[in-house]
């Protein structure tokens, strides 16, 4: 499925309208897609120039670490956080975080013991969902601290 840059942009845009998000794009480079993550977490800009949501952008914190809010961990400290899911649940997902889930489908089963809170960042809640490609990595990441 090809998407063109502005439908991208109006996504992104409406995606996390309420949120405090971090949503990028860049490309894969590396058979280990986890290091194409950590790039993204350290803000390797979208190679087409395309739009991501990066609220974290202008806080004083990223002068001492450029991955804030995200803690720079090591990738095998991301491997094991992350769970793989099929192409349908992924697509719920993203759907689930707008404003209007009323038509999604289906559910992932988030009580199952595969699945765990481990945090990515500094503040005491976040989650998101990394989509893979040939040729692309993307994050739709989103932060709390209550």
């Amino acid at each position: 499925m090809s998407v063109d840059q502005t439908s991208w942009e109006a996504a992104v845009r409406h995606l996390y309208e309420d949120a405090y998000p971090y949503d990028a794009t860049g490309p894969r480079r590396h058979g280990n897609w986890v290091l194409d993550v950590l790039a993204l977490t350290a803000r390797a800009p979208d190679p087409r120039g395309w739009t991501g949501l990066d609220d974290a952008a202008r806080n004083p914190e990223r002068e001492a670490s450029p991955t804030y809010p995200f803690v720079a961990h090591p990738p095998a400290y991301i491997a094991r956080r992350l769970q793989k899911i099929d192409r349908d649940s992924a697509e719920n997902l993203l759907l689930t975080r707008t404003d209007d889930p009323g038509h999604v489908s289906g559910a992932l089963d988030f009580t199952s013991s595969s699945w765990a809170y481990s945090p990515l960042s500094v503040y005491s809640e976040d989650y998101g969902l990394i989509v893979v490609s040939d040729t692309e990595v993307g994050m739709f990441w989103n932060f709390a601290d209550y």
